[in-house]
């Protein structure tokens, strides 16, 4: 039994104003039936579960409110009819049954990214072996898919593990030649906390996104000195970044945050994603193509034309690559704490 807003008259309130959860109640002409196939799609994209063929179920949010009004746009516009209702189970399936939908369909769509991204991260070599720039696109597609999933995935299913594992994997196999440690500083070490990093001053993006990779990954307590260009001369106990002759800075055609990536054994693919739009607006050179870049480069713009300090950069960098984080997918931080600069 379903009590929504519009049977509230009868019997005791629902445990929690108008209910936890939204239901999209809908009906379709029978042609044409692209429009079937069309609703369909965007109720999966939406992470949307079905309770009968035409009763779809949402945890209640202003984003999935959103979200069920324009498909019941979508439907009425076709000819249909659909109505959108904030409600409560009272009996029959229970919250925890209604949650174990959600995840049982979201382990669904991980088991079969898992597999996609396992084929894509094996052996592909010999005369059918795709190009450089097929499996480029493979994995970009691939990267797309997974945020799609996580987005979807209002409960914590299960099978994300497992998913995240394998694209790290892939992305490992398929973009990142093996680190280059050097003495003193191997692959997935991590420094002594509280270091003075330091790095040149007027700080743009890949030292801005360098910054709080280093905060929130690798060194919580870490400080940070902004030098001269021609402050060359490193002080004892620092650790440079994004500097000539630095400890960590661009090697090949990595940029710093790729390096810090790559020597820090920092494998996650939400880290990957945003290694790739630093790259670009960075490098300049297109390499990856990410839908996110080109906004992400205006919003950096922004903050550098409104912040001359560069202790300003980073505390609104941060804020900008926390929110980039989350939406591809990435746990909760390791560290939020953003102690002060080295005076």
């Amino acid at each position: 039994m379903v009590r929504s807003r519009a049977s509230a008259r009868a019997g005791p309130p629902p445990p929690s104003p108008g209910g936890r959860w939204l239901l999209l109640i809908h009906h379709l002409p029978a042609k044409p039936d692209y429009v079937r196939v069309k609703v369909w799609r965007r109720l999966q994209r939406i992470g949307a579960v079905a309770l009968k063929s035409s009763v779809y179920v949402l945890p209640y949010t202003a984003e999935a409110s959103e979200d069920f009004q324009w498909v019941r746009r979508e439907v009425v516009a076709a000819g249909g009819e659909a109505s959108v209702c904030q409600a409560a189970f009272l009996d029959g399936l229970s919250d925890a049954q209604v949650e174990a939908l959600f995840r049982a369909q979201r382990d669904a769509e991980y088991a079969e990214f898992t597999a996609r991204a396992e084929e894509l991260g094996g052996d592909r070599g010999g005369r059918d072996a795709p190009s450089g720039r097929e499996v480029a696109g493979e994995l970009a597609r691939l990267e797309r898919r997974f945020g799609e999933i996580v987005a979807a995935d209002h409960f914590g299913a299960a099978g994300r593990r497992a998913a995240t594992e394998a694209l790290a994997r892939a992305q490992a196999r398929l973009r990142r030649p093996a680190a280059r440690p050097r003495p003193g500083s191997p692959t997935g070490a991590r420094p002594s906390r509280g270091h003075t990093w330091v790095t040149r001053s007027g700080v743009h993006v890949d030292r801005i996104a360098s910054a709080w990779l280093i905060r929130g990954f690798i060194d919580p307590e870490a400080r940070f000195r902004f030098a001269a260009p021609e402050d060359d001369q490193p002080r004892g106990g620092e650790q440079r970044f994004d500097m000539f002759a630095g400890d960590f800075t661009h090697e090949g055609d990595r940029c710093t945050f790729e390096t810090l990536l790559d020597r820090f054994g920092l494998a996650e693919p939400a880290l990957a994603a945003i290694g790739e739009v630093v790259h670009d607006i960075d490098c300049k050179d297109g390499k990856f193509g990410r839908a996110e870049t080109a906004g992400v480069e205006r919003v950096i713009a922004g903050i550098v034309r409104r912040e001359a300090s560069d202790d300003a950069r980073l505390a609104r960098g941060a804020a900008l690559f926390d929110e980039l984080y989350e939406a591809f997918g990435g746990g909760a931080r390791r560290s939020r704490a953003a102690p002060p600069r080295d005076r």
